[in-house]
Parts: structure tokens; C-alpha cells; sequence
């Protein structure tokens, strides 16, 4: 049986704060308190994607005023296969202020320009984003990226819906990728690995400062920080499996989840199996849902365990959905949340019956 997570989380905020239940507006009450973005740096993994340009948002409106930084990194592999960077432009606010922009015909007059706006742009928090650019699959890229973060929200996937996006988009960035180096790996696997272990020595970096110069350490807050890693995955019911060289869809999602959780003691995470995206039919602003993911429901290495199969996923009739403005959020507010850490959670905010599989 699915134990909800957030329920108990909830009750126990109502209980310790005297809440009468009615949040109102305010969606962030039942998120724990203890921990502290504060003067930190979180780097967002994905950020020119649907899911990451929505997380980068979020963390600049809601705690821009105290991060140190944001860093969003997106997908690099070469001049010539460069995407344009207009997702995440456009849902940071970046166009929202005083704009220009040239005929077409008149050469490079025709760049569009945009100059800040502080009657509308005040509360955006933009000059506190930073862009990089970054192959995940190149570990000295990743390194480099990763000193001196605080925290990492991964949303970076090889993938749309359950195929690889140099199938399902004929993505020339990927395709270019795909033929350079065939065995080179995956984002899911690979890159995930080198993020962790990125993030790993910007820790071990830390301590030894802190032992040559304690000094320095002396006058940090006490107040702890975010979880460390925040690990955006799928529920295993989400979508069915999709065979690529490399394995299927579902069990490359579990092994790095796996991985998140066993191999890396060290680094403080949540893993959140998000159920399907549903931006059409699933409204958002919706209380969000959590519930422990069942180990008897997971897909290890491309098969079910202990579970019905039809069209290669585990099904029982429902399928929890969430709109991705909800997912953000939850993503976020995974950094801060005591009751995530260490966990692998299911997360959704609407349970449709579905017959189509």
C-alpha cells in the first residue's frame, strides 16, 4: 500500500504551528523551515528544457532574493549544433523588458535586443542567474560546473516522453552526438554519474579549506543547508518501455536512481519519480502529492517486479499525472523539505483512470 508522505507531512506542520488547515494561498507552509537557501548556489541541470526553465524560474522568483546564485546549464556539443537558449529566456522574463529589434533584411541590425525593466522586472531576481553551457557526457565540462555549488536540481534527460530525443525530435544537437560518439553513453547513466562525482569534490574541496583554514568556516551560519541533490526521475508508470542500445527506458531510469541513492553516501538527495506531465487536462497550482515509491511497483534493469504487465508498464487501472508549473515547484521545495531527504517518492497532484495503454 502507497503511504502518503504528505499527508503525515501536513498534519505534523498544523500540529507543531497551530494551523487551522486553511493555507490560502500560501504554498509554501507545509515545506520545512530548518533548512535555509541563504547565500547559496544551486546549479540547475536542463535548464533550457520544459521542466528546467520552469525550475530556474521558480528558484529566482521564490528565493532569488537570498540565493547567492543560480547557475543554468544547458545542452552544449559544438558551434554548429548549438540550440537557441529562447525556452529559458522567455520563462526567466529575460524579454520582458524594453525591447528592439531590427527588419529582417537589415543584416545583423536585426538581432533583437532587450534592456531591464525595473517597473516590471524587479521581483525576477535576473541578476541572479548565471548561463553555462555544458556536455554532460564530458566529465572535466562537468567538473567545472560543479565547483563551489550548494545544491543540484537534475533535470537533464536523453529523452521525450520515453524515447531518446534524437528520435523522437530529430534533434541535430543529439543526432550529432549520437553519430560522434555512439558509445560514448547517456545522460541518464553517464552524466548523472559525473555530476555526482562533480559535486562530490566541490565537498571534499570545502573540508580541506576548512581544515587549512578553519578560520574561514568560523563564521558560517548554523543554520543547515539544502538537501544537496534533488533528482528529477519518472514514475514507473508513467510511460512504457522504449528498448535503445543502451537498455530500456525504464530500467535506465531506476538504475540511476539507484545510483543517486547507494553510491554516493556522502551527498544528501531526493529522488522524485514524477507521474506523467500533463499541462492539458491537469490544472496547475494544485496541492502536491507524495507518496513512497513501492519497490514491488519498479522496473530494475527493464523488468517488473511483481507486477501486472500490459504494453510493458505496470498498471492497476490509474495513472498519477501532474502539471509540469506543479513539478517545478515540487522540485524546489524538494531542496528545503526534511521529510524528502533520503527519499524516493512518487509525486503528483491528479490520479486519472486510464484504459489506454
Amino acid at each position: 500500500m502507497e503511504a502518503n508522505i504528505g499527508e503525515e507531512r501536513r498534519t505534523r506542520y498544523q500540529q507543531d504551528n497551530g494551523d487551522d488547515g486553511d493555507n490560502g494561498e500560501e504554498i509554501d507552509e507545509e515545506v520545512s523551515v530548518s533548512k535555509s537557501l541563504a547565500n547559496k548556489r544551486v546549479l540547475v541541470l536542463g535548464a533550457n528544457g520544459r521542466l528546467g526553465s520552469m525550475v530556474t524560474r521558480h528558484l529566482l522568483r521564490t528565493h532569488g532574493a537570498e540565493l547567492k546564485e543560480v547557475v543554468a546549464a544547458v545542452h552544449f556539443v559544438g558551434q554548429a549544433t548549438t540550440r537557441g537558449y529562447g525556452r529559458l529566456s522567455y520563462e526567466v522574463g529575460a524579454e520582458d523588458g524594453r525591447g528592439t529589434i531590427g527588419a529582417a533584411w537589415s543584416g545583423e541590425d536585426a538581432n533583437a535586443s532587450f534592456e531591464y525593466d525595473p517597473e516590471v522586472m524587479d521581483g525576477y531576481n535576473l541578476n541572479k542567474l548565471r548561463l553555462v553551457e555544458v556536455e554532460l557526457l564530458d566529465s572535466v565540462q562537468v567538473r567545472t560546473i560543479t565547483e563551489d555549488v550548494d545544491a543540484v536540481i537534475y533535470c537533464a534527460t536523453d529523452f521525450e516522453g520515453n524515447r531518446p530525443r534524437a528520435v523522437a525530435s530529430l534533434n541535430a544537437a543529439f543526432l550529432f552526438r549520437a553519430v560522434a560518439s555512439p558509445d560514448k553513453g547517456r545522460v541518464e547513466i553517464e552524466g548523472l554519474k559525473n555530476c555526482l562525482e562533480g559535486l562530490v569534490g566541490t565537498m571534499g574541496d570545502r573540508k580541506r579549506i576548512e581544515r587549512l583554514a578553519p578560520d574561514a568556516a568560523a563564521g558560517r551560519e548554523s543554520v543547515p543547508g539544502p538537501t544537496q541533490f534533488v533528482l528529477v526521475s519518472t514514475n514507473p508508470a508513467a510511460f512504457g518501455n522504449f528498448e535503445t542500445p543502451f537498455g530500456e527506458f525504464n530500467g535506465m531510469k531506476r538504475q540511476g536512481e539507484r545510483m543517486v541513492a547507494e553510491e554516493f553516501p556522502s551527498v544528501s538527495y531526493s529522488v522524485l519519480q514524477m507521474g506523467k506531465f500533463d499541462d492539458n487536462f491537469v490544472e496547475e497550482g494544485q496541492e502536491v502529492q507524495y507518496a513512497a515509491a513501492e519497490e514491488d511497483t519498479v522496473v530494475v534493469d527493464g523488468v517488473i517486479n511483481n507486477a501486472d504487465r500490459r504494453g510493458g508498464r505496470y498498471d492497476d487501472g490509474m495513472q498519477k499525472r501532474i502539471n509540469r508549473r506543479d513539478a517545478a515547484r515540487a522540485a524546489v521545495e524538494a531542496l528545503l523539505d526534511e521529510e524528502l531527504e533520503g527519499k524516493k517518492v512518487q509525486v503528483y497532484t491528479s490520479v486519472r483512470k486510464t484504459d489506454i495503454w
